[in-house]
């Protein structure tokens, strides 16, 4: 029931919220908020242990696939979008799935998330394999559309991973790994977009990150392989290039130019001394990594 989930119980600190003023009111919410980030350290083994399984699923040519409904659905989405500008990812390497649709991430659809059998559905829509790996998300852990998702991806045998904020939660139950950041209780009795939404942003942003890192897209702390779609971000890739290698703005954006706009082409061309040709085999035999294709 929900009186016994920790993110429907009310936050002994603000029973009086209606009466409190607004700066007080604001320096309790910045208190509680203060909390998300320990509760998170908490769980950094279980979510080292789902890096290290979406790495393998991606290795294999796996798809890395965000569920949930609301606003974790929304957050999952969010973490989604992000990485073809930020990895050079294509669309479809990383996914993001809301009960109800794209439509729902910006008006409810009443329903969606009580039924299991829309959430199997929705991952056969896509064709889910054995080499994705899917992530649950929902903050009560309870959301039948989730766990019908994540028992669909059990039974063809994927990786699944449950992200919640509730100990002993049913999606933690059915997932092979189990996240669960215990917040404590929303300021707002049950407001999930609070606390337990920032919990599962800074998780996504973990498991997107070093998932990321991991197959090679990141060298040094350097956004190698994003993806030049404006001019800010054209600049953005000069100054990469500079700050990997030492050049100058000048030599930077003369071997962009000679690698067809890809970071990663114009570091190794300019550390190793290579032609563009030999850059992209190098970098091909090495699996994309910058590191280890400077050395080789």
């Amino acid at each position: 029931m929900l009186e016994h989930l920790t993110t429907e119980t009310r936050n002994e600190k603000t029973m009086n919220l209606d009466e409190m003023s607004i700066f007080d009111f604001l320096t309790t919410m910045n208190e509680e908020d203060e909390k998300v980030a320990s509760a998170i350290k908490k769980e950094l083994p279980s979510i080292a242990k789902a890096v290290e399984a979406i790495i393998e699923a991606k290795k294999q040519g796996g798809r890395l696939i965000y569920i949930g409904a609301g606003t974790s659905g929304r957050i999952g989405l969010l973490d989604a979008v992000e990485c073809p500008p930020t990895f050079g990812t294509s669309p479809d390497e990383v996914v993001g799935l809301i009960a109800g649709g794209e439509k729902a991430f910006i008006k409810a659809v009443e329903g969606a998330e009580d039924s299991k059998e829309l959430g199997m559905e929705d991952l056969q829509n896509i064709r889910l394999t054995k080499a994705d790996i899917v992530v649950g998300i929902a903050a009560s852990g309870r959301t039948p559309y989730v766990i019908g998702a994540l028992e669909y991806a059990n039974s063809i045998e994927a990786q699944t991973i449950a992200v919640s904020c509730n100990k002993g939660s049913d999606i933690g139950n059915v997932a092979n790994i189990a996240i669960e950041v215990v917040n404590g209780p929303e300021v707002l009795t049950g407001s999930t977009r609070l606390k337990a939404g920032t919990a599962q942003k800074l998780v996504c942003n973990m498991l997107s990150t070093a998932s990321m890192v991991g197959i090679g897209k990141v060298y040094g702390n350097l956004m190698v392989d994003v993806q030049l779609t404006n001019e800010k971000l054209v600049e953005r890739a000069k100054r990469i290039v500079m700050e990997a290698t030492s050049c100058t703005y000048d030599t930077a954006e003369e071997y962009l130019a000679k690698a067809n706009c890809n970071s990663k082409l114009a570091i190794v061309m300019i550390l190793t001394g290579l032609s563009y040709e030999e850059a992209l085999h190098r970098l091909e035999q090495t699996q994309g990594f910058i590191r280890q294709a400077i050395v080789n």
